[in-house]
């Protein structure tokens, strides 16, 4: 017997009985880049060749590095929801593919209102429409504020586990410290949220949104929307979420396991290398080794790896 469906993750609670050890139970995810760029011609063996110069440590060819950071940009936009992409690939009609996105959003808050119990219905919609906003801020911790004025844990926790269980959004966990193993360091009083699909939350912005992330023009968002990017890509590829602060004075976006070691991965939404933050967590912390993320090509100094956005899916390729 299969059973497959969007909200299986809340539906399962609705279940008498579960037939544990006799089950195989498999996370369905939107369209990552990879398979972006397959849709948009892109031949499997052109993107082999990237990965394999990954491996290498070799730069990636500048007309491919370009073409490249223009489909990622395209991804961002577009996100992976199906039929989103399907419109895209045929007329690449950015206008379409928000009056599409622009439904699916439609269709979650239906969701919320069908399937949320009582006064979880209000509580779940708030929770997720407050999403952008959260994201906008510098500090991108959660805060139940920003969803209604005094909100509390006690009101609106349950309601973000249904968003998660329906596969609406990811959590990102904050850690006491930046060391392994990180569920065991992980701290239960903080943590941000971000969209399961990044054209989505692009969708939910102000009108023009999608033009402005094309042209690299996104003030206060740019860099919320590529640290969804990547929290997405990292999701996608079987990983959980982590990040770490201190005081507000020192953020960096996610921690992964890397070479069996903590591994610091900042995400620059600029061309600009200088970072407190990462030379803290490299001289005070322990760390030995920090992925940037940017729109650079690959590079390599010291402890410090730099790939472009794009791979971010690949970090342990490297």
């Amino acid at each position: 017997m299969i059973a497959s469906g969007s909200l299986l993750g809340i539906n399962y609670g609705e279940v008498s009985s579960f037939p544990v050890g006799y089950t195989d139970q498999i996370d369905m995810f939107s369209l990552d880049f990879e398979e972006f760029c397959w849709a948009n011609g892109m031949s499997k063996d052109a993107l082999a060749d990237v990965l394999a110069r990954l491996a290498k440590h070799q730069q990636i060819p500048a007309a491919t590095h370009e073409y490249l950071l223009k489909l990622y940009r395209e991804h961002i936009v577009t996100g992976g929801m199906p039929a989103v992409l399907a419109s895209f690939v045929e007329d690449h009609d950015f206008g379409e593919v928000l009056r599409i996105q622009k439904a699916i959003v439609s269709d979650y808050l239906d969701d919320i209102a069908k399937y949320a119990k009582g006064a979880e219905k209000a509580k779940a919609r708030a929770c997720f429409l407050s999403v952008p906003r959260q994201l906008a801020k510098d500090h991108k911790k959660f805060q139940y504020s920003v969803v209604e004025k005094g909100g509390s844990s006690r009101k609106f926790a349950g309601s973000l586990m249904w968003l998660y269980d329906a596969g609406m959004i990811d959590f990102c966990h904050r850690l006491k410290l930046p060391a392994l193993p990180f569920e065991g360091n992980v701290d239960a009083s903080a943590f941000k949220v971000y969209m399961a699909d990044t054209g989505l939350l692009v969708s939910m912005l102000n009108e023009g949104s999608a033009v402005d992330v094309i042209d690299g023009n996104l003030g206060i968002y740019k860099g919320a929307i590529y640290e969804n990017i990547v929290a997405e890509a990292l999701r996608k590829a079987g990983r959980r979420l982590y990040y770490f602060e201190y005081r507000s004075q020192i953020e960096m976006d996610f921690f992964v396991r890397y070479r069996r070691k903590a591994t610091a991965v900042e995400v620059k939404s600029a061309d600009n290398k200088k970072s407190k933050s990462a030379k803290a967590i490299l001289e005070n912390y322990g760390v030995e080794q920090l992925v940037r993320l940017s729109t650079r090509n690959l590079g390599e100094v010291g402890p410090i790896l730099t790939l472009p956005l794009y791979l971010a899916a690949f970090i342990d390729r490297w």
